[in-house]
């Protein structure tokens, strides 16, 4: 059995990448996930990988396009401002479709903003931040240990569809430090080998090209139509959530993500000494996003649903779809680093419900 070691979630970010067998990291500084690129420095040259520190996040994410296009597991790491640079190579990486791992430390915005923690980018991340008719895979583990499961299954997942995948936490599970154990880890998915990468001839008659540019618009859109039906297959294939406390009816059910999730989960404790019923649903895929979890839980949800995040609102928007009108929807958030409380979701719950039942 492996041993659990104390770690912070950026080291651990850092060393689970490291087990996946990622080759190649190009990063900038900046907070709060410099030390992911600080921990890569010490380690990645230790192990025979490559560790590059670019000049910019604009220069980071064409090296990981170069890479990825060579066909080398590789990742990349910032927090929002940075993924913002980043995004116009996301989305040539999105088009030449290929595979790395992007990961997001959330920081309150927008501009600069402030580094307090923030889920303040679930927009850019599910809807695609840069240009075209993309999509990313977008994890949002709640803790390091699922931090560190997830950043492993994301170079899997990228390969096998040759996509982008983000893993997106927010600074408090960044700078939290939990026990982790790093698994040895056999896939069970059957990866394709990567016949599509400019690496030289290696016994072909024609280099590989990578690329993202079709002049003509039947190419284009035939492009396009081919990269739909892949997402369409990911939508089938690669949705994760968890549902907590639905046993039985309940009163309100929460929906939220990543480490906000957990303090829900203690003022769905409080609740519960108050007599009201509360569950949740933690989407861990924000894209996919779970709408299947809601159809599952519908007929046990009597008051309706509330989305609670580090925004002004917006996966409020993906509940409202999942509900498509057969409950109430609600609302409550914190922005600007600003962290809710249990006693304070509790007070917003207690307002919708009307008191103890």
């Amino acid at each position: 059995m492996a041993k659990k070691v104390l770690m912070k979630g950026n080291e651990a970010i850092g060393e689970a990448a490291i087990h996946a067998g990622c080759q190649c990291f190009f990063g900038y500084p900046i907070t709060p996930q410099t030390e992911v690129a600080a921990y890569m420095a010490r380690r990645m040259p230790k192990v025979g990988r490559v560790f590059l520190q670019a000049e910019s996040e604009v220069a980071a994410i064409n090296m990981v396009y170069g890479a990825a296009g060579a066909g080398v597991r590789v990742m990349t790491s910032s927090s929002s401002p940075g993924i913002s640079l980043k995004s116009e190579g996301i989305s040539y990486i999105a088009g030449a479709e290929l595979p790395c791992v992007i990961i997001n430390i959330v920081r309150g915005g927008p501009g600069l903003g402030g580094i307090q923690p923030a889920q303040s980018d679930y927009f850019q991340a599910t809807k695609g931040g840069g240009h075209g008719d993309y999509r990313m895979v977008v994890y949002a583990p709640s803790s390091v240990q699922e931090l560190v499961d997830l950043v492993q299954e994301a170079f899997d997942v990228a390969d096998q569809y040759r996509n982008p995948v983000m893993v997106m936490g927010d600074g408090m599970l960044g700078q939290m430090m939990e026990p982790v154990e790093f698994k040895e880890r056999q896939t069970t998915r059957n990866l394709p080998e990567k016949t599509w990468a400019a690496n030289g001839l290696r016994g072909r008659q024609n280099h590989n090209v990578i690329n993202s540019l079709f002049l003509k618009p039947e190419e284009l859109e035939a492009h396009n139509r081919k990269l739909q039906a892949k997402y369409a297959e990911i939508e089938k294939n690669e949705v994760k959530y968890e549902l907590y406390n639905f046993d039985g009816e309940v009163d309100l059910a929460i929906v939220s993500y990543g480490t906000l999730a957990r303090i829900c989960k203690n003022a769905i404790k409080m609740l519960e000494k108050e007599g009201i019923k509360v569950g949740l649903i933690r989407p861990i895929t924000l894209w996919p996003y779970p709408k299947k979890a809601f159809d599952e839980v519908m007929d046990k949800v009597k008051g309706g649903f509330i989305s609670i995040e580090m925004s002004e609102g917006q996966m409020v928007e993906d509940v409202k779809l999942s509900v498509n009108g057969r409950k109430p929807v609600f609302f409550y958030g914190r922005s600007g680093g600003m962290v809710p409380t249990p006693a304070e979701i509790a007070k917003k719950i207690k307002e919708i419900v009307g008191g103890a039942k």
